[in-house]
């Protein structure tokens, strides 16, 4: 997801389309379907919230990819298709005008219809609630007053008739139809949202209403969830489940113990794998490894630092205006940031914490995960090359006698495979640094409320790509737009001459632009933003006799895939 400014649109456009198609992605072919098409699977936190308007989590973007609809989605092989659009837009030859027809028997799960009008309600409602992936509508003319409450809707968004949604864009956009595919593109019921609340409409399941292939039929908070698919639904075929039954507070040990009882099919999904200790159980056994897939994931794992306030701050005074490669340069945190981040042995922390290379690999090129656009290389982070005599000679210089981490506690949410990496990091800096850090995880809203109101000092941050694109990170997490309190930049990173690159690549497509993200990038390393440790795998394990699950990098498949046949 990005926060789009001016682009050149119509080549890129031109490649999206190539990838727009219709058709969903079912077939069981020859298969023997079980009686109980019923797909069980646990989660150990709770979702924070099912409103597409405040989603950001992996665990919530699960469940409301299932639940909502856009105009557009993605299918599991990260193709954006329509969905509740007829087709693809048209859109205007300066690339700033796009058109958008709707299906005419697209409805809620209620039975409401769905019409031009419920699109602008819900775009302009998640622009005025300006969350994280508010800037999905960054482009649309009017969003910066909607967002900042001084209008309720944007004055470029029109409905022409029923069926029809005009955007009138400040400037061309040429991904801004990938961003539509997203989750906080959905429409949702006004209706709805106004008779039962506008903070808790998604908390039960008769007003939890979404236009996706599924519904939530009941739910107890903290301890299960349960779906089932929508009768009829307007989209043809949701598959063959029945049923999805969704546990709540399993910890990753206890739900390996439950699957090899039967009682799961599977477990995995949204971003719940079985711990380090499990899968290198499963690795080594040769009937338990055919159960076991990894799947490569587009996630960058680092420690985060806070710069706004205690012993890393870093201080605005250090920026130098017309010096765009300036960087922060002495910030009163820096060196302290260096050390930590050289003192961590990133081969040792893969082999310990990461099930020799099962779960992760070394974060050695920069923050955007390797694979994807953007990614320096290997080893083109000199912060992430292991130092341990430079790191504690840098670090004793800059805290001779202890004082700025006393009681340094490191957050981070609760998981066997967090609390496993963390120890580490933790052991890595007593051993390296000679330094106490105190462990403090907790679940996983709680770490999420206290990294948005830069409370966090020492902290677990991660991102895990939308689609691959450098805007997808740059935007959401390091500008001085994000970096204000109950925004995406859990650090409170602002750097204008970092936000001056982008300006410039953000108007240009990509194969031009990837120079400079990756020159803000290098600014972003030499600032010490934080210390990147590992790029995710994403492992599941899986009952073979479940058939269509799995993972693409970024998301789970459709529950509209998955299968349950007969064992």
């Amino acid at each position: 997801m990005i926060g789009i400014r001016p682009r050149a649109a119509a080549a890129a456009l031109a490649a999206g389309m190539l990838a727009l198609a219709c058709g969903g992605d079912n077939g069981a072919g020859g298969e023997t379907m079980a009686a109980d098409q019923t797909l069980t699977f646990p989660i150990q936190d709770d979702v924070e919230t099912l409103d597409p308007g405040h989603v950001s989590s992996s665990v919530d973007i699960t469940f409301a990819q299932e639940i909502f609809s856009g105009l557009y989605r993605f299918d599991n092989n990260l193709r954006v298709i329509p969905e509740i659009a007829s087709g693809a837009p048209d859109v205007s030859s300066d690339g700033k005008t796009y058109t958008f027809k709707l299906r005419k028997d697209a409805r809620f799960s209620n039975g409401d219809p769905i019409k031009a009008g419920d699109f602008l309600y819900s775009w302009n409602r998640a622009a005025r609630l300006n969350d994280a992936y508010a800037t999905v509508f960054a482009p649309v003319v009017g969003f910066d007053s909607t967002a900042g409450g001084s209008a309720q809707t944007m004055s470029g968004l029109t409905a022409p008739d029923d069926y029809t949604v005009k955007a009138q864009l400040s400037e061309p956009a040429g991904f801004w139809l990938t961003e539509l595919a997203l989750w906080n593109a959905a429409v949702v019921d006004e209706k709805v949202i106004q008779s039962a609340g506008e903070d808790t409409w998604w908390t039960k399941p008769e007003t939890l209403i979404g236009a996706g292939p599924f519904k939530m039929t009941a739910r107890t908070p903290r301890a299960s969830m349960e779906f089932a698919p929508v009768p009829g639904w307007w989209g043809g075929s949701n598959g063959t489940m029945t049923k999805v039954k969704v546990q709540i507070g399993v910890d990753q040990s206890a739900a390996i113990k439950k699957f090899e009882a039967g009682g799961y099919s599977l477990v995995g999904m949204a971003n719940n794998p079985p711990s380090p200790d499990e899968i290198l159980r499963y690795r080594s056994d040769p009937n338990r490894s055919r159960l076991l897939t990894i799947y490569p994931s587009a996630r960058t794992t680092w420690l985060g630092f806070n710069l706004v306030k205690g012993p890393f701050a870093a201080s605005r005074a250090g920026i130098t205006p017309g010096r765009p490669t300036s960087g922060l340069r002495s910030d009163p945190g820096r060196d302290g940031r260096e050390a930590f981040s050289r003192a961590i042995d990133r081969d040792q922390l893969v082999d310990v914490a990461c099930v020799k290379g099962a779960t992760c690999s070394k974060a050695t090129g920069g923050y955007i995960a390797k694979g994807l656009k953007g990614y320096l290389g290997d080893n083109a982070d000199p912060t992430a090359r292991f130092d341990a005599a430079g790191a504690r000679a840098e670090y004793q210089k800059w805290d001779p006698d202890g004082s700025r981490v006393q009681g340094l506690r490191l957050r981070y949410n609760t998981s066997a495979t967090n609390t496993q990496l963390f120890s580490n990091v933790q052991s890595q800096l007593k051993s390296n640094l000679n330094i106490s850090v105190e462990l403090a995880p907790s679940d996983f809203p709680t770490l999420v409320k206290e990294r948005k109101a830069k409370n966090a000092i020492l902290f677990r941050d991660s991102w895990g790509a939308e689609y691959d694109h450098p805007q997808d990170w740059f935007s959401n997490l390091w500008t001085c737009e994000q970096a204000a309190a109950g925004k995406g930049n859990s650090s409170g990173y602002c750097n204008p001459a970092m936000d001056k690159i982008l300006a410039k690549a953000d108007t240009e497509q990509i194969d031009q632009a990837q120079a400079q993200y990756r020159q803000a990038q290098r600014l972003m390393i030499q600032d010490n933003y934080g210390s990147a440790l590992q790029y995710g795998n994403q492992p599941y394990v899986t009952q073979s006799y479940v058939k269509g699950a799995g993972f693409n990098s970024l998301y789970d498949y459709s529950w509209m895939n998955i299968r349950i046949l007969k064992h």
